[in-house]
Parts: C-alpha cells; structure tokens; sequence
C-alpha cells in the first residue's frame, strides 16, 4: 500500500492521488486502506516516512560523510516523489486541510531534523565541530539548502551535497575536508 501511494504521488501528485487508485493498484480494498490510515493525508505521509526510513544510512562515525548521506538521500527521496510539489500543497493548503500540514511535519520534517540534530551531537562530543556551534541554525541551514536550490530552477551541480555540508561544517567550527 505504502509502495503503491509513493508511486502514485511520483507520477499523479498528491492532488490527483485517491484511495481508490492507490487501493486498485495495490490490490487491496479501500477498506482495508481505511483500517490502517484515516484518509489521503494519513496515507501520503505514511509512506512519505517510508521512504525516509526505508533509505537511512546507519551513521558512520564520520560526521562530513554522515551529513552528505543524509543530504544526498534527502535529495533523491524528495525528487523521487516529487515531494515539492507536496511541500506547495501542504502549504496552499494548511488553512483548509491543516492535518496534512501538521502529519507532514510530524512524519517527514521532524524526524529529519532530529536525525540531523543527533548527528551533529554526535559530532560534536567527537570533537567533529565546535563545542559552542549552534545546531539548530545548522540543521534550519542543511535544510532549506535543498529547497533554495530546487526553487531557484538552476540544475544541481556536481558533487552539490559535499559543497553544501562543507560549508555548514565550517560555520560550525569544523576542520577543513580532505582535498
């Protein structure tokens, strides 16, 4: 079901999406949908979250490479479902259907955020960055990078994670990459 809503939302967005194509395509009936998830924002989210733990890298160690994974993967989940689009209706939406808004949040942008928090703790009590650098800024930073990019319509460059994380690693006190 999770599977068959992500490929729906890559191809028909969160608009167009129904119960019902998602419960054809998947097999299954929409009740049985209904038994597990309360509507379409429910279900977009869920498998919205999914993706994201279906695709996380257990941690390394090594903060830089860290931070790169989880950029890079970021980048390929939310390209994959088209999730931009769905950050648009989310926010075009946020007054008349405030549930998907709020399950977004709660499902895909928190559980980034404190994944990025950790990491950046981590790196921290390894001595990776600056005892006194401000993660919260640096997780707001890491994550708007994407969209920023996306938005301005330019194409991503090379090695355009390694550019980002490089630079939020130095504003937070850490030592410069390997050439």
């Amino acid at each position: 079901i999770l599977d068959t809503a992500l490929a729906l939302l890559s191809t028909e967005g969160y608009a167009r999406m129904s119960m019902a194509a998602v419960a054809a395509r998947a097999g299954v009936s929409k009740a049985t949908i209904y038994l597990r998830y309360s509507g379409k924002a429910d279900l977009a989210t869920a498998a919205l979250a999914h993706l994201r733990v279906a695709g996380q890298a257990p941690p390394t160690g090594d903060l830089r490479t860290d931070l790169v994974t989880e950029l890079r993967q970021l980048r390929l989940n939310t390209e994959r479902v088209l999730a931009m689009s769905l950050v648009g209706t989310c926010l075009s939406e946020e007054h008349h259907t405030p549930e998907l808004m709020r399950l977004f949040r709660e499902r895909t942008m928190q559980p980034r955020r404190a994944i990025l928090r950790e990491l950046m703790g981590d790196g921290r009590a390894r001595g990776q960055i600056a005892p006194d650098a401000d993660i919260e800024a640096a997780v707001d930073l890491f994550m708007g990078a994407y969209h920023a990019h996306y938005l301005s319509g330019e194409p991503f460059p090379e090695r355009w994670e390694e550019r980002v994380v490089d630079g939020i690693l130095r504003g937070l006190g850490a030592p410069d990459p390997p050439a």
